[in-house]
């Protein structure tokens, strides 16, 4: 997510927050009605909540939301944005690395300038960072998420099996779930932006754990994903793999179908961001998640966390409706707003004191997020979007035999140096 994003998120993205087709396009811009607001989003069983919210608030406002997978919306929306056919809202990643990012768009000149708005100063420093194109903020960022293990609690306790803290514990882990016949994670890698959440997970602790000026040094040209522990993340991937962490055939999975798989039971988790808890909880009332760090070495004090925040929105600078845009911006930045949204996702909040109490679930990642044991998402500091996408093409080449990891971060570092 990436949506490390994720992301992908995942992200991730995040990851954004990265989730399924929920309607029948992101063809949403046209129509100059001063209490008519179009937005097109990804957060697919978050936003209409926060949008019900919003039309409440503002009497005779009328929203025309357009939900959208995140792999299309990714591939339409700078079309849209320079043939004048996008939302007045939209989703924006923060940082770099897709093509719905932060600074893909706002270099570009399609985001309006959000630096005059009151909640923008008060953003921590490491959300302002990837918030901000050359000093000016172009995305209101409302929460932050993890990447981790997500367990169906339920499941768990049936298998008499203990979440592992070691990443020998974790591969004994998977063989004993196999051998139980209920595999360990669902994994939906039929949707190319899944396939980097794990990878994500084990590249947080193996290059960020012992050099955490990775990115930088990535930036001045003295290391590579090649020539790093991006090597030993993506081997233990494959371990993992090979060990039968995940169910068969994770190719032929997609995400919806990955979610089930996890929220019936019928594996006992998955490798995902926390944003997936509350899209668990829809497909199983009674069910309970929690989200967990994935070890990737065998000292737990070492573990981190992929944590960032997640995808936000921005306001086309040609929006047909500026004002009711910054209008819903600024409700989506508000304590009840934030609030609102953060519970639904089953996120954190990125600024203090709005009084929202985090769920349970989550007690494992605010733990980390306050101990700084997090890294952001890493395509979050990339150049540019096609590093991103060389490698979840290159993940999805490598799971069907078709590419191997040394060629595939040869690839990723070419596409790197190519620079922005």
């Amino acid at each position: 997510m990436k949506t490390r994003t994720l992301t992908a998120l995942v992200a991730t993205t995040t990851a954004a927050t990265l989730l399924a087709a929920c309607s029948g396009g992101t063809k949403a811009g046209s129509g100059g009605d001063s209490k008519t607001l179009t937005i097109t989003s990804v957060d697919v069983g978050s936003v209409e909540d926060v949008v019900k919210a919003f039309e409440k608030a503002n009497p005779g406002v009328k929203v025309r939301l357009t939900t959208s997978s995140v792999d299309q919306y990714q591939q339409q929306i700078r079309t849209q944005l320079s043939s004048g056919t996008a939302p007045d809202v939209m989703t924006v990643w923060p940082g770099n690395g897709n093509p719905g990012a932060m600074y893909v768009l706002a270099k570009a000149g399609y985001l309006r300038d959000l630096s005059d708005q009151s909640w923008a100063p008060k953003l921590p420093a490491a959300i302002k960072s990837v918030a901000e194109y050359e000093g000016k903020t172009y995305t209101a960022l409302f929460g932050q998420s993890g990447i981790g293990m997500v367990f169906n609690e339920q499941a768990l306790a049936k298998s008499g099996l203990t979440p592992p803290d070691t990443w020998t514990q974790l591969l004994a882990f998977c063989k004993a779930a196999k051998a139980k016949g209920t595999p360990a994670f669902a994994l939906g890698n039929q949707d190319n932006w899944i396939t980097q959440l794990v990878l994500y997970a084990l590249v947080a602790t193996t290059v960020y754990g012992p050099d955490r000026d990775f990115d930088q040094k990535m930036e001045s040209g003295q290391t590579t994903f090649a020539k790093s522990q991006w090597t030993t993340a993506l081997d233990k991937y494959l371990t993992m793999e090979k060990s039968g962490c995940f169910q068969k055939n994770p190719l032929g999975t997609n995400y919806d179908g990955s979610q089930q798989l996890a929220a019936t039971g019928k594996t006992l988790g998955m490798v995902q961001g926390n944003w997936v808890i509350s899209l668990l909880k829809q497909k199983n009332p009674e069910g309970t998640f929690t989200l967990k760090a994935l070890p990737a070495t065998d000292d737990p004090a070492q573990t981190i966390i992929p944590a960032a925040a997640s995808a936000g929105y921005g306001i086309n600078a040609k929006a047909k409706n500026k004002d009711l845009a910054l209008k819903f911006v600024n409700f989506v930045m508000s304590p009840d707003g934030m609030d609102l949204f953060v519970k639904k996702q089953g996120g954190l909040p990125t600024l203090a004191d709005t009084g929202y109490q985090a769920d349970p679930s989550l007690a494992e990642l605010s733990k980390f997020i306050q101990a700084n044991r997090t890294v952001p998402f890493m395509d979050q500091h990339w150049p540019n979007a096609k590093v991103q996408q060389t490698m979840l093409s290159g993940l999805q080449e490598i799971f069907s035999g078709q590419s191997t990891p040394d060629k595939l971060l040869k690839e990723m570092d070419t596409d790197y140096q190519a620079g922005s």
